[in-house]
């Protein structure tokens, strides 16, 4: 036992004494560093020697010297900074990923909380149908044997038998039922050409509403209408995009519905409204009602969904997004209630509302730090019109409104496209500018893109416009939109060869749109 303590001793005082003897040498050697009065013992001690260029040498190596070092002590005291940033990142990240698995857990709860109330009211709704029903047919066999009867104008046959309340559970589209009961359909004019609409509904909005819109607006508008149900008019606030659809309404002697997006917009029920299980009605709104009333006629029907990016448009509006691109309209019909129940309006078969094809959904978005970005999948549905700047005024003959039905325009439409079918031209310079985009940007055209321009150009063409214009404006709208998603620092160069490109394929100067909107993106870097 006393040898090995005897050991012990020996190599702890040798271990200890190594220790000892690296913090006394790393403080020996610091004290050295800084040891000023040797470095004036030594400077005195060889100064007599030293001549004019030694001693700028002598003061340039002192300075360097300690330049060095202080150096050294930055980058270590910035690693130093560093790691406990790093540290308390890590900290922080680990703290925020709890917070994120107790948000999880909380919303996990609340789902299965959600689920029980929902199953909670699908039980007492059938319930509920279920007596009805019951109720429905005890009436019936007493009708049948003539009891309770009081005439033909009696309020239980008004509201249903025995006061049924799934008679009007559509007040305001039964309501619509019954105006169009005795409806006779004025009497159209069906004389004017799309060149004759265009410039007679700017003269109406200048001389009777005192709004001015170029000619060129107005053509996209149409051309836009051609090629799909939904127009984004996009641009700074105050330039007319909410009146362009009101005036047009005006126009067509039907007034156009008018629905605020707000914030909280998050379904489709804030467009169509909601069954409402307690009053056992249906929350109709003028959305829907004008849908309805769409089916009974055959005018030009405009929804304007006025700020319509101020709310997620892919949240409230994704329903009609799918819809809208089904290529068969006889599909295009939306499930307001799961059944049919008696009393329901007309042209509610089983639930499902048609939408109508004489309708249009017009929304405005503001640029601005208030409003969503409107996603792709909007942008790729949606015809866009651009309004950046307030109209010149200008003097327009006194215009009257007309009454011009949805089925002239659309003949008009096809007219158009018979009669001014795209150049074979200028189909092969997109497919040659579809290509070198492809090798450049990785950016594609898509058959969707395609199949509007087809409809697109005939028609601004008929409408009064050339063929290039249209595709120009197309294509800065509908293709090169697409680059805002790019890494714009890394394409510059790429940009300004596509610019020579458009000048050499269509001709120097004429794709104005499109150059213009490349240098922009440009100047952004």
């Amino acid at each position: 036992m006393d040898g090995f303590l005897s050991w012990f001793f020996d190599f702890m005082t040798t271990m200890l004494g190594g220790v000892w003897r690296a913090i006394s040498n790393f403080f020996v050697g610091l004290f050295q560093i800084i040891n000023f009065p040797a470095y004036i013992s030594q400077l005195k001690r060889y100064a007599p020697g030293f001549g004019v260029l030694d001693w700028i040498l002598t003061i340039l190596a002192i300075i360097l010297t300690y330049a060095f070092w202080a150096g050294i002590v930055f980058l270590i005291v910035l690693l130093v900074r560093k790691y406990v940033r790093f540290r308390r990142s890590l900290v922080g990240n680990e703290d925020l990923l709890e917070e994120i698995a107790d948000l999880h857990r909380d919303v996990m709860r609340l789902t299965r909380e959600k689920e029980h109330i929902l199953a909670l009211q699908a039980g007492r709704g059938a319930l509920d149908q279920i007596r009805l029903t019951e109720l429905a047919e005890r009436t019936a066999q007493t009708e049948e044997q003539g009891v309770a009867t009081k005439g033909g104008n009696s309020s239980e046959e008004k509201t249903g038998a025995a006061g049924l309340p799934t008679t009007y559970r559509f007040s305001r589209l039964t309501a619509v039922d019954e105006r169009y009961r005795h409806y006779t359909p004025p009497v159209y004019d069906d004389s004017m050409s799309l060149r004759e609409i265009c410039d007679d509904l700017r003269n109406y909005a200048a001389s009777a509403a005192h709004l001015y819109y170029e000619i060129k607006t107005i053509r996209l508008m149409f051309a836009g209408l051609a090629s799909t149900k939904l127009i984004l008019l996009q641009g700074i606030s105050g330039t007319g995009k909410t009146s362009l659809p009101y005036v047009m309404g005006k126009y067509f002697l039907n007034d156009a519905t008018i629905a605020s997006v707000q914030p909280s917009w998050r379904d489709r029920t804030e467009l169509f409204g909601y069954f409402n299980e307690f009053t056992k009605k249906f929350n109709e709104t003028d959305v829907l009602r004008r849908i309805y009333e769409s089916s009974y006629n055959d005018e030009i029907n405009i929804i304007v969904l006025d700020e319509m990016n101020i709310a997620r448009v892919e949240y409230y509006f994704a329903e009609m997004l799918s819809i809208l691109e089904m290529p068969n309209p006889a599909e295009w019909k939306i499930e307001l209630v799961p059944s049919a129940w008696p009393g329901d309006p007309a042209h509610l078969k089983d639930g499902m509302l048609q939408i109508p094809q004489n309708i249009w959904f017009i929304g405005t978005a503001n640029n601005d730090d208030s409003t969503f970005a409107v996603s792709d999948k909007v942008y790729d549905r949606a015809q866009v019109i651009n309004l950046d700047y307030k109209g010149v005024a200008f003097d327009a003959p006194a215009t009257d409104a007309k009454h011009i039905r949805y089925s002239y325009v659309e003949d008009l439409f096809r007219r158009a496209i018979a009669e001014h079918p795209v150049a074979k031209e200028t189909l092969e310079k997109v497919a040659r500018l579809d290509i070198y985009v492809i090798e450049k940007f990785r950016v594609a055209f898509g058959n969707r893109i395609m199949k509007q321009l087809a409809t697109f150009l005939p028609v601004y063409v008929a409408a009064g416009g050339t063929e290039l214009e249209g595709l120009d404006y197309l294509l800065a709208t509908k293709v090169f939109r697409k680059f805002d998603a790019l890494n714009l620092s890394l394409i510059r160069d790429e940009i300004k060869g596509l610019i020579a490109f458009l000048d050499n394929l269509f001709g120097k100067g004429t794709m104005k749109e499109c150059i213009a909107y490349l240098g922009r993106l440009q100047k952004m870097y």
